[in-house]
Protein backbone atom coordinates (compact mmCIF):
# COMPACT_ATOMS: atom_id res chain seq x y z
CA UNK A 1 0.00 0.00 0.00
CA UNK A 2 1.37 3.49 -0.31
CA UNK A 3 2.14 5.86 2.20
CA UNK A 4 -0.27 8.45 3.11
CA UNK A 5 0.30 12.28 3.14
CA UNK A 6 1.91 11.88 6.96
CA UNK A 7 4.00 8.53 5.73
CA UNK A 8 5.19 10.17 2.16
CA UNK A 9 8.51 11.46 2.24
CA UNK A 10 8.57 14.56 0.23
CA UNK A 11 11.41 15.73 -2.19
CA UNK A 12 12.43 18.63 0.27
CA UNK A 13 12.65 16.45 3.27
CA UNK A 14 14.63 14.17 1.15
CA UNK A 15 17.11 17.10 0.81
CA UNK A 16 17.15 17.78 4.42
CA UNK A 17 14.92 20.65 4.10
CA UNK A 18 15.19 22.57 0.91
CA UNK A 19 15.13 20.67 -2.22
CA UNK A 20 17.45 21.84 -5.45
CA UNK A 21 13.96 21.98 -7.68
CA UNK A 22 12.14 23.63 -5.17
CA UNK A 23 10.75 26.78 -6.39
CA UNK A 24 12.64 29.16 -4.14
CA UNK A 25 15.37 27.79 -5.10
CA UNK A 26 14.27 28.76 -9.17
CA UNK A 27 13.37 32.60 -7.96
CA UNK A 28 16.66 32.77 -6.27
CA UNK A 29 18.41 31.50 -8.93
CA UNK A 30 16.32 34.10 -11.43
CA UNK A 31 16.93 36.75 -9.27
CA UNK A 32 21.33 35.94 -9.47
CA UNK A 33 20.92 35.30 -12.99
CA UNK A 34 19.24 38.53 -13.83
CA UNK A 35 21.92 40.43 -11.91
CA UNK A 36 24.59 38.30 -13.33
CA UNK A 37 23.52 39.46 -16.67
CA UNK A 38 23.10 42.67 -15.81
CA UNK A 39 26.96 43.30 -14.30
CA UNK A 40 28.24 41.61 -17.28
CA UNK A 41 26.84 43.44 -19.62
CA UNK A 42 27.77 47.05 -17.31
CA UNK A 43 31.27 45.79 -17.40
CA UNK A 44 31.32 44.94 -21.51
CA UNK A 45 30.17 48.67 -21.68
CA UNK A 46 32.38 49.58 -19.44
CA UNK A 47 35.33 48.56 -22.14
CA UNK A 48 33.60 48.94 -24.96
CA UNK A 49 32.26 52.40 -24.18
CA UNK A 50 29.08 51.44 -25.14
CA UNK A 51 25.58 53.56 -24.16
CA UNK A 52 24.17 52.74 -21.13
CA UNK A 53 20.53 52.77 -23.04
CA UNK A 54 21.34 49.91 -24.36
CA UNK A 55 23.21 47.90 -22.08
CA UNK A 56 19.35 48.69 -20.58
CA UNK A 57 17.65 47.08 -23.17
CA UNK A 58 19.55 44.21 -23.28
CA UNK A 59 19.95 43.70 -19.84
CA UNK A 60 15.67 43.82 -20.13
CA UNK A 61 15.45 41.63 -22.99
CA UNK A 62 17.98 38.79 -21.20
CA UNK A 63 15.80 38.94 -18.01
CA UNK A 64 12.48 39.03 -19.37
CA UNK A 65 13.32 36.21 -21.96
CA UNK A 66 14.44 34.31 -18.28
CA UNK A 67 11.45 35.33 -16.28
CA UNK A 68 8.71 33.79 -19.25
CA UNK A 69 10.73 30.51 -19.24
CA UNK A 70 10.32 29.82 -15.61
CA UNK A 71 7.27 31.48 -15.15
CA UNK A 72 5.69 29.39 -18.02
CA UNK A 73 7.58 26.08 -15.97
CA UNK A 74 5.34 27.09 -12.81
CA UNK A 75 1.85 28.22 -14.59
CA UNK A 76 2.02 25.06 -16.89
CA UNK A 77 1.07 22.39 -13.71
CA UNK A 78 -1.14 25.04 -12.37
CA UNK A 79 -3.36 24.83 -15.50
CA UNK A 80 -3.16 21.25 -15.07
CA UNK A 81 -4.10 21.31 -11.75
CA UNK A 82 -6.84 23.63 -12.39
CA UNK A 83 -8.40 21.59 -15.28
CA UNK A 84 -8.31 18.10 -12.93
CA UNK A 85 -9.62 20.43 -9.87
CA UNK A 86 -12.57 21.43 -12.19
CA UNK A 87 -13.20 17.86 -13.38
CA UNK A 88 -13.45 16.63 -9.78
CA UNK A 89 -16.09 19.46 -9.26
CA UNK A 90 -17.87 18.25 -11.46
CA UNK A 91 -18.01 14.46 -10.42
CA UNK A 92 -15.08 13.01 -12.55
CA UNK A 93 -12.53 11.35 -10.15
CA UNK A 94 -10.91 9.82 -13.12
CA UNK A 95 -8.67 12.36 -14.19
CA UNK A 96 -5.14 13.09 -12.79
CA UNK A 97 -2.12 15.08 -12.32
CA UNK A 98 1.06 14.63 -13.90
CA UNK A 99 3.48 14.26 -11.04
CA UNK A 100 6.51 14.87 -12.57
CA UNK A 101 8.29 17.44 -11.09
CA UNK A 102 10.82 17.63 -7.51
CA UNK A 103 9.10 21.23 -6.35
CA UNK A 104 5.95 22.39 -3.92
CA UNK A 105 3.75 21.77 -6.99
CA UNK A 106 5.15 18.72 -7.70
CA UNK A 107 3.49 17.99 -3.85
CA UNK A 108 0.67 19.61 -4.74
CA UNK A 109 0.14 17.40 -7.93
CA UNK A 110 0.65 14.42 -4.79
CA UNK A 111 -1.58 16.05 -2.90
CA UNK A 112 -4.61 16.39 -5.63
CA UNK A 113 -4.19 12.59 -7.02
CA UNK A 114 -4.57 11.45 -3.13
CA UNK A 115 -7.34 13.43 -2.78
CA UNK A 116 -9.02 12.41 -5.98
CA UNK A 117 -8.45 8.61 -4.95
CA UNK A 118 -10.09 9.06 -1.69
CA UNK A 119 -13.19 10.90 -3.32
CA UNK A 120 -13.33 8.16 -5.95
CA UNK A 121 -13.20 5.53 -3.44
CA UNK A 122 -15.68 7.02 -1.33
CA UNK A 123 -17.90 7.36 -4.53
CA UNK A 124 -17.84 4.07 -5.02
CA UNK A 125 -18.31 3.10 -1.35
CA UNK A 126 -21.76 5.60 -1.49
CA UNK A 127 -22.81 3.51 -4.70
CA UNK A 128 -22.14 0.05 -3.04
CA UNK A 129 -24.20 0.96 0.09
CA UNK A 130 -26.75 2.06 -2.00
CA UNK A 131 -26.74 -1.40 -4.43
CA UNK A 132 -26.52 -3.03 -1.17
CA UNK A 133 -29.71 -1.62 1.09
CA UNK A 134 -31.57 -2.16 -1.76
CA UNK A 135 -31.22 -5.45 -2.46
CA UNK A 136 -31.16 -6.14 1.12
CA UNK A 137 -34.13 -4.61 1.32
CA UNK A 138 -35.94 -5.67 -1.51
CA UNK A 139 -35.75 -9.30 -0.17
CA UNK A 140 -37.82 -9.09 3.24
CA UNK A 141 -40.35 -6.55 1.88
CA UNK A 142 -41.37 -8.38 -1.34
CA UNK A 143 -41.74 -11.43 1.07
CA UNK A 144 -43.85 -9.37 3.69
CA UNK A 145 -45.82 -7.83 1.14
CA UNK A 146 -46.55 -11.47 -0.41
CA UNK A 147 -48.01 -12.26 3.23
CA UNK A 148 -50.21 -9.83 3.51
CA UNK A 149 -50.96 -9.69 -0.18
CA UNK A 150 -52.19 -13.46 0.52
CA UNK A 151 -54.43 -12.48 3.36
CA UNK A 152 -56.04 -9.73 1.68
CA UNK A 153 -57.26 -11.76 -1.52
CA UNK A 154 -58.26 -14.58 1.14
CA UNK A 155 -55.73 -16.93 0.03
CA UNK A 156 -54.16 -17.69 3.52
CA UNK A 157 -55.91 -16.76 7.13
CA UNK A 158 -54.32 -14.93 9.34
CA UNK A 159 -53.21 -17.56 11.53
CA UNK A 160 -50.68 -17.71 14.16
CA UNK A 161 -48.35 -19.20 11.24
CA UNK A 162 -48.85 -17.00 9.17
CA UNK A 163 -48.57 -13.65 11.27
CA UNK A 164 -45.06 -15.64 12.66
CA UNK A 165 -43.99 -15.88 8.93
CA UNK A 166 -44.65 -11.81 8.76
CA UNK A 167 -42.98 -10.97 11.46
CA UNK A 168 -39.85 -12.89 10.71
CA UNK A 169 -39.78 -10.20 7.47
CA UNK A 170 -40.51 -7.09 9.66
CA UNK A 171 -37.44 -8.51 11.93
CA UNK A 172 -35.21 -8.55 9.30
CA UNK A 173 -36.15 -5.42 8.20
CA UNK A 174 -35.43 -4.26 11.40
CA UNK A 175 -32.00 -5.86 11.82
CA UNK A 176 -30.83 -4.32 8.50
CA UNK A 177 -31.82 -0.53 10.07
CA UNK A 178 -30.31 -1.38 12.75
CA UNK A 179 -26.75 -2.28 10.57
CA UNK A 180 -27.54 1.24 8.79
CA UNK A 181 -27.22 3.00 12.32
CA UNK A 182 -24.07 1.49 13.43
CA UNK A 183 -22.91 2.67 9.79
CA UNK A 184 -24.11 6.31 10.91
CA UNK A 185 -22.91 6.03 14.16
CA UNK A 186 -19.35 4.86 12.21
CA UNK A 187 -19.67 7.62 9.77
CA UNK A 188 -20.17 10.61 12.88
CA UNK A 189 -17.26 8.85 14.70
CA UNK A 190 -18.71 10.58 18.13
CA UNK A 191 -20.47 7.92 20.36
CA UNK A 192 -20.36 8.01 24.07
CA UNK A 193 -18.67 5.09 25.76
CA UNK A 194 -20.29 3.72 28.87
CA UNK A 195 -17.27 1.94 30.63
CA UNK A 196 -17.77 -0.04 33.88
CA UNK A 197 -16.25 -3.12 35.21
CA UNK A 198 -17.72 -6.21 34.44
CA UNK A 199 -17.03 -10.42 34.81
CA UNK A 200 -15.73 -11.83 31.65
CA UNK A 201 -17.00 -14.93 31.93
CA UNK A 202 -20.72 -14.50 32.09
CA UNK A 203 -20.78 -11.49 30.08
CA UNK A 204 -19.20 -13.73 27.15
CA UNK A 205 -21.60 -16.46 28.34
CA UNK A 206 -24.40 -14.70 27.51
CA UNK A 207 -23.53 -13.37 23.93
CA UNK A 208 -22.89 -16.86 23.22
CA UNK A 209 -25.89 -17.84 24.16
CA UNK A 210 -27.79 -15.28 22.22
CA UNK A 211 -26.13 -16.34 19.38
CA UNK A 212 -27.20 -19.45 19.38
CA UNK A 213 -30.48 -18.77 20.33
CA UNK A 214 -30.77 -16.37 17.36
CA UNK A 215 -29.22 -18.53 14.95
CA UNK A 216 -31.95 -21.46 16.05
CA UNK A 217 -34.92 -18.72 15.52
CA UNK A 218 -33.50 -17.74 12.03
CA UNK A 219 -33.00 -21.52 10.88
CA UNK A 220 -34.58 -21.59 7.23
CA UNK A 221 -34.64 -18.16 7.01
CA UNK A 222 -32.37 -16.24 5.19
CA UNK A 223 -30.98 -12.56 6.87
CA UNK A 224 -31.45 -9.94 5.24
CA UNK A 225 -28.97 -7.80 7.50
CA UNK A 226 -25.94 -10.91 7.06
CA UNK A 227 -26.83 -12.41 10.52
CA UNK A 228 -25.89 -15.78 10.29
CA UNK A 229 -28.75 -18.19 10.61
CA UNK A 230 -26.78 -21.51 10.83
CA UNK A 231 -26.91 -23.93 14.21
CA UNK A 232 -24.84 -26.72 13.02
CA UNK A 233 -21.61 -24.82 14.33
CA UNK A 234 -20.56 -25.00 17.55
CA UNK A 235 -19.63 -22.02 20.01
CA UNK A 236 -17.06 -22.73 22.59
CA UNK A 237 -16.11 -20.31 25.83
CA UNK A 238 -12.62 -20.44 27.11
CA UNK A 239 -11.96 -17.52 29.58
CA UNK A 240 -8.99 -17.47 31.74
CA UNK A 241 -8.53 -17.55 34.54
CA UNK A 242 -12.84 -17.71 35.12
CA UNK A 243 -13.13 -14.39 37.30
CA UNK A 244 -11.47 -12.36 34.96
CA UNK A 245 -12.52 -8.39 34.75
CA UNK A 246 -12.34 -6.11 32.10
CA UNK A 247 -13.27 -2.51 32.07
CA UNK A 248 -15.02 -1.29 29.17
CA UNK A 249 -18.44 -0.61 27.35
CA UNK A 250 -20.76 -3.54 27.61
CA UNK A 251 -22.99 -3.11 24.48
CA UNK A 252 -20.02 -2.09 21.94
CA UNK A 253 -17.83 -4.93 23.05
CA UNK A 254 -21.08 -7.05 22.10
CA UNK A 255 -21.27 -5.55 18.73
CA UNK A 256 -17.58 -6.80 18.73
CA UNK A 257 -18.17 -10.22 20.05
CA UNK A 258 -21.44 -10.85 17.96
CA UNK A 259 -19.77 -9.42 14.35
CA UNK A 260 -16.88 -11.48 14.84
CA UNK A 261 -18.43 -14.38 15.89
CA UNK A 262 -21.31 -13.94 13.20
CA UNK A 263 -18.72 -13.42 10.50
CA UNK A 264 -16.66 -17.00 11.58
CA UNK A 265 -20.04 -19.04 11.70
CA UNK A 266 -20.45 -17.65 8.10
CA UNK A 267 -16.91 -19.13 6.93
CA UNK A 268 -17.18 -22.22 9.13
CA UNK A 269 -17.34 -25.70 7.22
CA UNK A 270 -20.38 -27.74 8.16
CA UNK A 271 -20.54 -28.65 11.60
CA UNK A 272 -17.34 -26.65 12.28
CA UNK A 273 -16.24 -25.17 15.83
CA UNK A 274 -16.01 -21.40 16.62
CA UNK A 275 -13.86 -20.52 19.95
CA UNK A 276 -13.86 -17.56 21.65
CA UNK A 277 -10.83 -16.77 23.88
CA UNK A 278 -10.23 -14.47 26.43
CA UNK A 279 -7.11 -13.31 28.25
CA UNK A 280 -5.90 -11.12 30.60
CA UNK A 281 -3.98 -8.00 29.34
CA UNK A 282 -0.97 -5.72 30.22
CA UNK A 283 -2.48 -3.29 32.01
CA UNK A 284 -5.32 -3.45 35.02
CA UNK A 285 -8.44 -4.50 33.81
CA UNK A 286 -7.16 -4.94 29.71
CA UNK A 287 -8.76 -7.61 27.84
CA UNK A 288 -7.56 -9.58 25.02
CA UNK A 289 -10.07 -11.69 22.77
CA UNK A 290 -9.46 -14.11 19.98
CA UNK A 291 -12.06 -15.50 17.94
CA UNK A 292 -11.16 -18.68 15.86
CA UNK A 293 -12.90 -20.37 13.10
CA UNK A 294 -12.03 -23.60 11.37
CA UNK A 295 -13.10 -22.40 7.75
CA UNK A 296 -10.24 -21.76 4.65
CA UNK A 297 -8.84 -18.59 6.35
CA UNK A 298 -8.15 -15.35 4.70
CA UNK A 299 -4.67 -14.88 2.74
CA UNK A 300 -1.87 -12.98 4.05
CA UNK A 301 -2.63 -10.38 1.29
CA UNK A 302 -6.05 -9.58 2.40
CA UNK A 303 -5.68 -8.85 5.87
CA UNK A 304 -5.55 -5.26 5.45
CA UNK A 305 -8.80 -5.35 3.77
CA UNK A 306 -10.75 -7.30 5.98
CA UNK A 307 -12.05 -4.66 7.93
CA UNK A 308 -12.93 -2.44 5.28
CA UNK A 309 -16.48 -1.42 4.82
CA UNK A 310 -18.62 -4.00 2.15
CA UNK A 311 -15.77 -5.74 1.52
CA UNK A 312 -17.33 -9.54 1.62
CA UNK A 313 -13.77 -11.94 1.54
CA UNK A 314 -12.61 -13.54 -1.47
CA UNK A 315 -14.76 -16.59 -0.46
CA UNK A 316 -16.94 -17.57 -3.82
CA UNK A 317 -19.63 -18.77 -1.55
CA UNK A 318 -19.94 -18.78 2.13
CA UNK A 319 -19.91 -22.38 3.52
CA UNK A 320 -22.97 -24.56 5.11
CA UNK A 321 -26.65 -24.26 4.65
CA UNK A 322 -27.88 -20.88 6.00
CA UNK A 323 -24.86 -18.73 5.40
CA UNK A 324 -25.24 -15.73 3.36
CA UNK A 325 -22.87 -12.96 1.90
CA UNK A 326 -23.88 -10.45 4.53
CA UNK A 327 -23.52 -6.75 3.86
CA UNK A 328 -19.85 -6.61 4.21
CA UNK A 329 -20.21 -4.20 7.30
CA UNK A 330 -20.11 -6.60 10.37
CA UNK A 331 -16.23 -6.22 10.87
CA UNK A 332 -15.68 -2.82 10.16
CA UNK A 333 -18.26 -1.71 12.52
CA UNK A 334 -16.24 -3.84 14.96
CA UNK A 335 -13.24 -2.38 13.86
CA UNK A 336 -15.09 0.87 14.97
CA UNK A 337 -16.16 -0.15 18.67
CA UNK A 338 -12.66 -1.48 19.27
CA UNK A 339 -11.05 2.33 17.95
CA UNK A 340 -13.59 4.09 20.11
CA UNK A 341 -11.64 2.16 23.21
CA UNK A 342 -8.57 3.05 21.80
CA UNK A 343 -8.19 -0.81 21.11
CA UNK A 344 -6.24 -2.73 18.50
CA UNK A 345 -8.20 -5.23 16.24
CA UNK A 346 -6.68 -7.19 13.59
CA UNK A 347 -5.98 -10.42 11.91
CA UNK A 348 -3.25 -12.70 13.46
CA UNK A 349 -1.30 -16.08 12.67
CA UNK A 350 -3.12 -19.58 12.70
CA UNK A 351 -2.67 -22.87 11.83
CA UNK A 352 -5.87 -23.32 10.72
CA UNK A 353 -8.90 -21.57 9.42
CA UNK A 354 -9.28 -17.51 10.79
CA UNK A 355 -8.03 -16.00 14.04
CA UNK A 356 -9.02 -12.43 15.01
CA UNK A 357 -7.23 -10.84 17.91
CA UNK A 358 -8.82 -8.14 19.93
CA UNK A 359 -7.35 -6.16 22.27
CA UNK A 360 -8.84 -3.60 24.74
CA UNK A 361 -6.50 -1.42 26.83
CA UNK A 362 -9.04 -1.45 30.03
CA UNK A 363 -7.56 1.32 32.91
CA UNK A 364 -5.09 3.73 31.69
CA UNK A 365 -1.71 3.27 34.17
CA UNK A 366 -0.88 5.38 36.70
CA UNK A 367 2.24 7.16 36.66
CA UNK A 368 4.78 5.96 39.02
Amino acid sequence: MSEGPAGRRGPREAWGGVSPFSIKTKLGALVVIAVLITTGLMMIAMRTATELRFITVFSMIATLLITQFVAHSLTAPLDDMNAVARSISHGDYTRRVRENRRDELGDLAQTINRMADDLEAQERQRKELVANVSHELRTPIAGLRAVLENIVDGVTQADPETMRTALKQTERLGRLVETLLDLSRLDNGVVPLKKRRFEVWPYLSGVLKEANMVATARAGIASGSGSHTRNDVHLHLDVTPPELTAHADPERIHQVVANLIDNAVKHSPPHGRVTVKARRGALPESLELEVLDEGPGIPRSEWHRVFERFNRGQVPRPHGPGSDGGTGLGLAIARWAVDLHGGRIGVAESERGCRILVTLPGLPSLPS
